[in-house]
């Protein structure tokens, strides 16, 4: 038994020795890229992983050795970092950011639009979705973008306090469709953090939130989307059959269709009561660390009846543009499979229907993620408030869509 402590002892000692000499050894690349990068050679010395002994050619590979084949340096994957961090390469995998490149790029807008907008030039919504895990011919094809642990941890000092620091989040999590920085930064949890600083112990963060406990999963109980099945409130129920068939997922009959998978690919939905009240009961346990859980429940569920008025609205919303096609006045483009089609944005082909879709991505949007992210003025103005003004200027277009056709058959 002594000889085996005498063994094991001698092996971390030398194991020790060797990260040691790995870290105090210059490596190969550095010479070059201080010319050619020298930001990039300075953020990676100063990084904890350079002082670890992480050489360049532990994330990149040794093929690339001069400046003019520097396409043989490989860009790293999730299993590139799995080597020393399996434990959060696992839940990133798991959860929604892993997915983000299927939830994307299987929107049918995305095949009408310029690859610098939505490929590959990085310059629109796959900027921020190229977080997510693609198929060996994508990760060919879009050679900076696959799955990446650095978009949190950015490269090549890759801190774990910049990947705790909310402010890391709101370069995606912003603007038209999901301004949840915005949300969060103006409600009263984020402007105790940031009165208080990074040292508060009020303020919960988006971590707090989301990433409890350092969870690299990220998943919600509603999803982006908000929408779940089953739904116990038929009247509800009813609502959200009428959106899910304006998304394509369901048809005409209430069937679901080839979206569906999709739906279930990028996890944009619950659909089972079991998958929702399991990340209900992670975010309520999270509330709890701070409020009452009584309380925590309350709120979560009188947001919950925010996205069942706002779903009233919609689904009315929907309605009238269905009718529209159903009487003739508005006829479906030759490419598309449904209409109306909230899927295909502002590709929608005519104003009635820019209208409707805007009402889904922005005003619905942030209806409901205002109420969850506690910002009142967001949940209302932003969100309730321009649903109801729609919805009247929907009806007001629709009568003079029918007034037009009618004229016209005169």
């Amino acid at each position: 038994m002594k000889f085996l402590k005498v063994i094991f002892v001698s092996l971390f000692l030398f194991s020790l020795a060797g990260i040691s000499s790995a870290a105090g050894q210059k490596s190969a690349c550095i010479d070059c890229h201080k010319k050619v990068t020298p930001g990039v050679v300075k953020q990676h010395l100063e990084g904890k992983m350079s002082k670890s002994g992480v050489d360049c050619s532990s994330c990149h590979g040794s093929e690339h050795k001069k400046m003019d084949d520097a396409r043989l340096a490989k860009m790293p994957t999730p299993e590139t970092c799995a080597g020393c961090h399996k434990k959060q390469t696992d839940q990133f995998k798991a959860g929604k950011h892993n997915l983000a490149w299927i939830a994307s790029s299987s929107m049918p807008m995305m095949g009408h639009q310029p690859k610098a907008v939505a490929g590959e030039g990085y310059k629109g919504c796959s900027s921020c979705h190229k977080i997510g895990v693609k198929s060996e011919a994508e990760k060919a094809q879009y050679r900076y973008g696959h799955a990446k642990c650095d978009s949190c941890h950015t490269r090549h000092s890759f801190k774990k306090s910049e990947a705790q620091d909310p402010r890391a989040c709101q370069t995606c999590h912003m603007g038209f469709d999901h301004p949840q920085w915005e949300m969060y930064s103006s409600s009263k949890h984020g402007t105790i953090w940031q009165i208080e600083g990074k040292g508060s112990k009020r303020a919960p963060t988006c971590q707090s939130c989301h990433m409890s406990g350092g969870d690299h999963n990220v998943m919600t109980s509603w999803g982006f989307l908000a929408l779940r099945l089953p739904e116990d409130d038929k009247d509800w129920m009813n609502d959200r059959v009428t959106i899910l068939q304006a998304l394509g997922v369901l048809d005409e009959k209430g069937n679901p269709t080839a979206r569906l998978d999709l739906v279930k690919a990028g996890k944009v939905a619950r659909l089972t009561k079991e998958e929702f009240q399991k990340e209900r009961d992670k975010m309520i346990k999270v509330c709890a660390q701070c409020h009452g859980a009584s309380y925590a429940k309350k709120q979560l569920d009188e947001a919950d009846l925010v996205i069942k008025d706002v779903d009233k609205i919609m689904a009315e919303s929907i309605r009238i543009v269905q009718g529209l096609y159903k009487d003739g006045v508005l006829h479906k483009p030759a490419n598309w499979t449904f209409a109306p089609d909230l899927l295909q944005f502002y590709e929608a082909k005519s104003a009635i229907e820019q209208d409707l879709y805007v009402m889904f991505l922005e005003y619905r949007m942030r209806a409901f993620q205002g109420a969850f992210h506690m910002n009142p003025d967001y949940m209302h103005w932003y969100g309730w408030a321009p649903m109801k003004e729609t919805l009247q200027k929907i009806k007001d277009e629709a009568e003079k869509l029918r007034l037009e056709k009618a004229a016209a058959r005169k």
